[in-house]
């Protein structure tokens, strides 16, 4: 599980690791970001009409950088 959510959230998985946290802790810091961010970076939320038809777990708080990395891959598609 660990490694799923480092191929999605690598920047803050080793900054979580980097600061003392363990893989359980950093795992349940990550685990729903990842899933959220995945969702965002595959293009699901590409083509709704508004923000209200955002299902309830597409936002979690996230980084500039994050939001970022789904900007870019918004653009490009």
């Amino acid at each position: 599980h660990c490694l799923a959510v480092r191929a999605v959230c690598q920047r803050e998985i080793d900054c979580d690791r980097g600061n003392g946290y363990s893989w359980k802790i950093t795992l349940l810091r990550n685990y729903w970001k990842s899933k959220v961010k995945q969702e965002w970076l595959s293009g699901k939320y590409s083509n709704i009409p508004s923000q209200f038809s955002l299902p309830e777990k597409s936002m979690y708080p996230m980084d500039v950088n994050t939001w970022g990395e789904i900007l870019e891959a918004e653009l490009e598609r």
